[in-house]
């Protein structure tokens, strides 16, 4: 063996430990549906489909943003629900239980990597977290944006499941989606209406 690839070998083999640990969040359930209805989405099928949001509609942020970076963050966001879990929107959850769980998740998953990458995607997860920089910002926006979507296309989704009404959905969600990407609260906000109105 070539003495770089001795040098590589241990950082390659904590690489491959972290991105095999990765894998776990594609077992990790959510509330949302799919868009056809017909079984709940994963976190990790969530956060592609949100890296995928934020590559389509990265124009549409409130500021002038680093598209690759919100795709960064979004990619990592929920990597700590492999320990952690999914807290749903609409449901019951301890808040300050779930940023210890996360922040130990992050700690875990994280350390995993060689030092100064680990180090570097956690300062990403961590911006995300923070919500202060535009790209963070718009990538909470889209994390919120997402579900909404999802619960149109199937027919109430987890609104339905947890007995959400406009007030409350608009409650919870419009300062969330509305502080990075105002645009697509506004192009968001008659569809929930008229589904809601429809509803009743």
């Amino acid at each position: 063996m070539p003495p770089d690839d001795r040098a590589a070998t241990p950082r390659l083999d904590a690489q491959m430990v972290f991105l095999m640990e990765a894998d776990r969040l594609k077992s990790v359930s959510r509330a949302t549906r799919i868009h056809d209805g017909s079984r709940f989405e994963n976190s990790a099928e969530h956060s592609w489909h949100i890296a995928l949001f934020a590559l389509v509609l990265g124009e549409h942020a409130e500021d002038e943003i680093d598209t690759d970076r919100v795709i960064r963050m979004l990619l990592l966001h929920d990597l700590v629900e492999i320990d952690a879990g999914d807290a749903p929107v609409f449901g019951a959850v301890d808040a300050a239980a779930v940023e210890a769980a996360e922040q130990a998740a992050a700690e875990r998953l994280f350390g995993m990597l060689p030092a100064d990458q680990g180090a570097a995607l956690r300062a990403i997860w961590e911006e995300f977290e923070a919500n202060e920089t535009p790209e963070a910002r718009f990538a909470k926006s889209l994390d919120r944006f997402q579900p909404p979507n999802l619960n149109l296309a199937a027919g109430g989704g987890s609104w339905t499941d947890y007995g959400v009404t406009q007030d409350v959905f608009e409650a919870k969600m419009a300062p969330k989606i509305a502080r990075g990407a105002p645009k697509l609260w506004h192009w968001l906000r008659p569809r929930v209406a008229a589904f809601f109105s429809a509803a009743r």
